[in-house]
C-alpha cells in the first residue's frame, strides 16, 4: 500500500483511517471540540438563536488562480452565514476523497482549509472522510455546515425598503471566468485570479457604518439571480446603472470571448448589499477601506416604480430588462 496516495483502505476505517486523521488532517485542524473524535461535537451556542447552512463543493480544477476547492469551502460558508447578519462560529467538514489521489494535494486542500477558517474566525469542530474508487470523484469533493450566532453584537437584517442604495462591494464575474480560463487553459494577456475570500469582516465594517438592511453574496447565478432575488422575494424594483459596476478588463475579455454576460457569472468574493439611504455614503467608505471591499461602488437603488424587475440603465443611456439565470451557464465552478 503507497502512503503518497489515498487508497481505499483509507477510507476503511482501520488503522490507514486513523493515521489519515491522525498525520492528514488533526495537525491542521486542531480544535478542543474536534480532538476526541466522537461521533459528535459538543460546542456552547450562546443565547440570541442561529443561523445554520449546509453546501458540497465540486469545482473543477480544484486548484485555480485565487484559491481552491478548501478555500472555497470555508469562504462560501462564511459568506453565507455573514451576510444572514449571523457571526460565523463553528464549521463542520466532508470530505469525499478518490482512490489514487495524492496525499500532498489532500494536505494542500486541508491547509487551505484551516487557514482560511483561522482568518474568519470559524472552528472546524466536526468531520467525516470517505474514499470512493478511482473515477467515481473527481479527484476530492467537500461538504460543509456552517453555524452563525445572533448575538448582542450580530442581529437579523430588518429587510430592505423603497429608497434603499444598492451597493456591490467588489468586482464582478472573476472567479466563475478565472475557474473556466484554468479549466479550458485560456491563453491570457492578463492575469485573471478567482474573488474567493471570507467576507464575516467586511460585512461587519460594513455594518458598524450604517444601516444595513439586506444583503446576498452573488455567487452562482451572478449579480443577477441576487438582485432578481431581492425584487422577487419583496416585490420592489431594482434599478441598476451599468457605469457603476466595476468589472476587470481580463474578465470582460474573457467573457466576451465565451458569450457570457458577465451579470450572470459567480462570485465568491462579491456581496449586493442594501443599505438605508441616508448611509450609504458612510457603509461605502468604510467597504472601501476593508481589504476585500477596496472596489465597492454603489450601483442603483431599489424603487417602488416596477416590482419585481430589475432594469439595468446602460452606459449609452438605454435600459434593459436583467433576467435569472435560466440553466447551467458555467458548470462545476462551485
Amino acid at each position: 500500500m503507497s502512503e503518497e496516495i489515498v487508497t481505499l483502505a483509507h477510507g476503511g476505517g482501520g488503522i490507514a483511517s486513523r493515521r489519515l486523521l491522525r498525520e492528514h488532517l488533526l495537525p491542521r485542524l486542531d480544535s478542543e471540540a474536534l480532538r476526541p473524535l466522537g461521533d459528535s461535537a459538543l460546542v456552547d451556542v450562546p443565547p440570541g438563536g442561529i443561523a445554520l447552512t449546509t453546501d458540497s463543493y465540486v469545482i473543477q480544477p480544484w486548484r485555480f488562480p485565487g484559491g481552491d476547492i478548501g478555500k472555497l469551502a470555508v469562504c462560501g460558508t462564511v459568506n453565507d452565514l455573514a451576510v444572514m447578519g449571523a457571526r460565523p462560529l463553528y464549521l463542520t467538514l466532508g470530505l469525499i476523497l478518490e482512490e489514487g489521489l495524492p496525499l500532498a494535494d489532500l494536505d494542500a486542500v486541508i491547509a487551505s482549509v484551516a487557514e482560511t477558517a483561522r482568518e474568519a474566525g470559524i472552528e472546524v469542530v466536526a468531520g467525516d472522510t470517505k474514499v470512493v474508487g478511482r473515477g467515481d470523484a473527481d479527484c476530492l469533493y467537500l461538504n460543509t455546515s456552517g453555524i452563525g450566532v445572533f448575538d448582542y453584537a450580530h442581529v437579523r437584517l430588518p429587510g430592505p425598503r423603497a429608497g434603499d442604495r444598492l451597493l456591490v462591494t467588489g468586482a464582478l464575474g472573476d472567479h466563475g471566468l478565472a475557474v473556466m480560463a484554468a479549466r479550458e487553459r485560456l491563453p491570457l494577456k492578463s492575469e485573471l485570479s478567482s474573488d474567493c475570500a471570507p467576507l464575516s469582516g467586511l460585512v461587519e465594517a460594513m455594518r458598524g457604518a450604517g444601516r444595513v438592511t439586506w444583503m446576498r453574496d452573488c455567487t452562482r447565478g451572478g449579480l443577477a439571480s441576487a438582485a432578481n432575488e431581492l425584487a422577487e422575494d419583496f416585490h420592489l424594483g431594482v434599478h441598476l446603472f451599468e457605469d457603476e459596476l466595476v468589472v476587470h478588463d481580463a474578465a470582460a475579455a474573457v467573457a466576451e470571448l465565451l458569450g457570457l454576460d458577465i451579470l450572470h457569472v459567480a462570485n465568491e468574493g462579491v456581496i449586493l448589499t442594501a443599505v438605508a439611504e441616508e448611509d450609504a455614503g458612510r457603509v461605502l467608505a468604510a467597504a472601501r477601506r476593508h481589504p476585500y471591499g477596496g472596489e465597492a461602488s454603489l450601483v442603483g437603488a431599489l424603487t417602488e416604480a416596477h416590482p419585481r424587475r430589475v432594469v439595468l440603465e446602460t452606459a449609452v443611456g438605454g435600459e434593459r430588462i436583467v433576467d435569472m439565470l435560466t440553466g447551467e451557464q458555467l458548470p462545476r465552478i462551485c
